[in-house]
């Protein structure tokens, strides 16, 4: 593994900003954007200062020249066991994980809340004068879908179209006439050529996909996972909601493999659409893959409380 690999990793892990990081380097903004860029290569104290933190925050001491994000993240599985407990026992890290996904997902949605705004009407019942009733509708309501879905996952149900009804049905209760329904018609998903499906195969199509949605041994989970949340959205089985549904969904896929929610960052959504975009065009997951991944060494960061 590169330099420039290892301090990527201490970010995206860390949370570090590039000035924080800098200052843990103990070294100018200036140089650590060099190393970054590769433009320069640090010396043997500063490379030492690097190693040191990336066996912290990634819990690889000796990293071979191959070692990757998958690596990175079979480590982060050894050292963390019963994620769903711990955040259901810490109210600290269950508030923070609703909030950062509320937060999240809805502003890749369109939502203008500030994450700050969001966190006031989740759990201080606050109105933000400033915005409508249909954010701070939508902000409750997703609030109360993830709830849901941590309920369902603790008690080890499956992941089923029930679920996936029951997720919509409450992530929409009273802004939708259909929550809770597939929809009649066509749709077509904004600024994107991906055909969705025709509303008159829905059914057939969401159960087939959810007879896929268990893991088989042996599979690659972090694939199976990819190719699942793409299929979803391709189909796009109601009129309003979709991506949202599809997040919750991707999220108790990982509860249930006891690894914690990915955090899609809304300041990576056309990343992360594209990734989408290429996936349910081309067949191609890699960079969907990685956008997870990503997301869900956020999900880590948030665990450890970093």
């Amino acid at each position: 593994m590169s330099i420039q690999e290892k301090l990527a990793y201490i970010r995206t892990l860390s949370g570090f900003t590039q000035a924080k990081l800098a200052s843990e380097l103990r070294v100018s903004f200036v140089t650590l954007n060099r190393w970054i860029n590769g433009k320069a290569v640090p010396r043997k104290g500063a490379e030492n200062r690097i190693n040191d933190l990336f066996a912290a925050y990634s819990g690889i001491s000796n990293p071979s020249p191959s070692c990757a994000g998958r690596d990175i993240l079979r480590a982060k599985q050894k050292e963390h066991k019963n994620i769903l407990k711990a955040i259901l026992s810490h109210p600290d890290l269950r508030d923070q994980f609703i909030l950062s996904l509320t937060y999240n997902s809805n502003r890749i949605e369109g939502s203008t809340l500030s994450e700050d705004e969001t966190s006031h009407i989740l759990f201080n019942d606050a109105v933000v004068k400033s915005k409508s009733v249909l954010e701070h509708m939508e902000a409750k309501n997703h609030q109360a879908a993830l709830e849901h879905m941590f309920s369902h996952v603790s008690q080890k149900k499956a992941l089923d179209e029930s679920f996936i009804l029951e997720s919509h049905a409450v992530l929409m209760n009273g802004i939708r006439s259909d929550a809770g329904a597939y929809r009649r018609h066509a749709v077509r998903i904004v600024g994107s050529y991906v055909p969705t499906s025709n509303p008159r195969k829905i059914q057939e199509r969401m159960r087939s996909f959810v007879k896929k949605l268990s893991v088989k041994e042996g599979k690659d989970f972090l694939s199976h996972s990819a190719r699942m949340h793409a299929e979803f959205e391709q189909i796009h089985p109601f009129t309003d909601g979709n991506g949202r549904v599809g997040r919750i969904l991707l999220n108790a896929m990982l509860l249930s493999k006891d690894m914690p929610p990915a955090v899609i960052s809304a300041s990576k959504k056309r990343s992360y659409i594209q990734a989408l975009n290429l996936a349910q065009l081309k067949g191609d997951v890699e960079r969907l893959e990685k956008s997870i991944l990503s997301a869900i060494f956020e999900g880590y960061r948030i665990l450890e409380r970093r």
